[in-house]
């Protein structure tokens, strides 16, 4: 999924659509001259709605539509007939979209299901028509209601990527790198931090024709949860993922206090972060000999205790070695 094709937040300006106005006709015919009130109400506005789509991943095909117009609707006629409701504008998104109010940030709801379809600015009622009015003292009312006004505010949109893993690490922890190999995915890789700026996904397959699907979160940093590097941007994605693969490089001072750091990070922005299945890849093990390797387990496997222990293991993306038991294992705790 290239950079620029993908987009996880726009904003949008939604109007819906006016009620159409009440009739205030009254009934004339030939035999009729002073008929009564036959005035018939109007039509409700177009809502503005999103649809769930599993076939989206990106929110592209809003970028560049930023005001979103629904159709007003008809007015009342005689003969009491109904003014036509105006068309709803129904948004496509894909699964794991939060729409949020723009002005308070208030999160409206998010659509979770395929073919979920929730109103995001609803359009103005119609107004009665004059035979509504009608009464004993009253038989003959020339007056009927006006639409209600449609409402024009501006929404936020934002995507949070559904995955089976999400990769979590500091930035240049080779978290792209790995998703280069495991699957057809083709991200940004260089040598420097902060080369993923968006999330990219990519299907692992797995034996006999198995598969799941990885996401590479942008890199994390200490502050994330405030906001800093984008933080809080590249956190949401983190939310919707089954499990977490926490990536350390080998080469770090301090294995245990990274990930430590990148835990409590997930924490301070959610804590309920903390409730899925994690798992520890020490990345550049080509970098280590047995007895290193053997030994820095050891140590991680002392830290790791009690309400702490999670799996451990090594690998290299640039060697091959240890994919295949990586695999085995992700595979191994999503189906546990």
């Amino acid at each position: 999924m290239a950079d620029s094709n993908f987009v996880d937040y726009v904003k949008i300006c939604c109007r819906s659509g006016k009620g159409g106005g009440g009739s205030a006709h009254l009934h004339r015919s030939k035999l009729t001259s002073k008929g009564g009130p036959d005035g018939g109400n109007g039509g409700r506005g177009g809502h503005i709605i999103l649809r769930g789509n599993k076939q989206l991943w990106t929110l592209i095909h809003l970028k560049y539509r930023k005001h979103i117009i629904a159709e007003p609707g008809g007015h009342g006629g005689s003969s009491m007939k109904s003014g036509a409701e105006g068309a709803d504008e129904i948004l496509e998104v894909p699964l794991g979209t939060i729409a949020r109010n723009a002005e308070t940030g208030e999160v409206l709801f998010e659509i979770k299901e395929e073919g979920e379809e929730r109103i995001l600015v609803a359009g103005g009622r119609g107004g009665l028509g004059n035979d509504n009015f009608k009464s004993p003292t009253m038989q003959t009312p020339r007056f009927a209601q006006p639409g209600e006004d449609g409402k024009e505010e501006w929404m936020i949109l934002e995507l949070k990527i559904l995955a089976d893993v999400g990769l979590v690490g500091f930035p240049n922890a080779g978290k792209s790198t790995l998703l280069s190999v495991v699957s057809a995915a083709k991200p940004e890789i260089a040598n420097y931090a902060f080369t993923t700026l968006v999330p990219n996904l990519g299907i692992v397959q797995y034996r006999d024709y198995k598969s799941f699907v990885m996401a590479d979160i942008p890199g994390i940093i200490e502050g994330a949860h405030e906001g800093k590097g984008l933080g809080i941007r590249f956190l949401r994605h983190i939310e919707r993922n089954s499990m977490l693969l926490f990536l350390i490089p080998s080469d770090t001072k301090d294995i245990f206090t990274e990930y430590k750091i990148l835990l409590n990070e997930l924490k301070l922005y959610n804590p309920e972060l903390l409730d899925k299945k994690r798992i520890m890849a020490i990345s550049k093990a080509d970098l280590l000999d047995a007895e290193l390797e053997k030994a820095l387990l050891s140590e991680l496997n002392r830290k790791l205790k009690g309400k702490n222990k999670i799996p451990v293991l090594f690998f290299s993306s640039h060697t091959q070695k240890g994919l295949t038991e990586l695999k085995d294992l992700l595979w191994k705790q999503l189906n546990d």
